[in-house]
C-alpha cells in the first residue's frame, strides 16, 4: 500500500510515480489492466486528486500508461531496455 509520507523527504506525486512503476516493472499491474480512476487512486492512497493526475501524466510521458478520454487509464507495460 502507498504511504505517502514513508520515505525521504521529496515531492508526493514523486513517490506515487515510483510506487505504481515498482507495480507495473514487477508485473503486480499488467499490461492492459485498467487503473483506478484517478478520484479512486486519490483516495485508496491518501493524496489529492492533482497530485494523482500530476503522477499520471508522468507515466504517460513516459510510456508506462495510456490514458483513454472518459474510458481509463491502462497499463501499456514496462518499458524494455533493449
Amino acid at each position: 500500500m502507498f504511504d505517502p509520507n514513508s520515505g525521504p523527504p521529496g515531492y508526493v506525486y514523486v513517490k506515487l510515480v515510483e510506487h505504481l512503476t515498482a507495480l507495473i516493472d514487477s508485473g503486480v499491474l499488467k499490461p492492459g489492466a485498467r487503473l483506478l480512476s484517478e478520484r479512486e487512486l486519490a483516495r485508496d492512497c491518501g493524496v489529492s486528486l492533482g497530485t494523482v493526475r500530476r503522477a499520471v501524466g508522468v507515466l504517460a510521458s513516459r510510456g508506462l500508461v495510456r490514458v483513454v478520454a472518459a474510458k481509463g487509464t491502462y497499463v501499456v507495460g514496462p518499458v524494455s531496455d533493449d
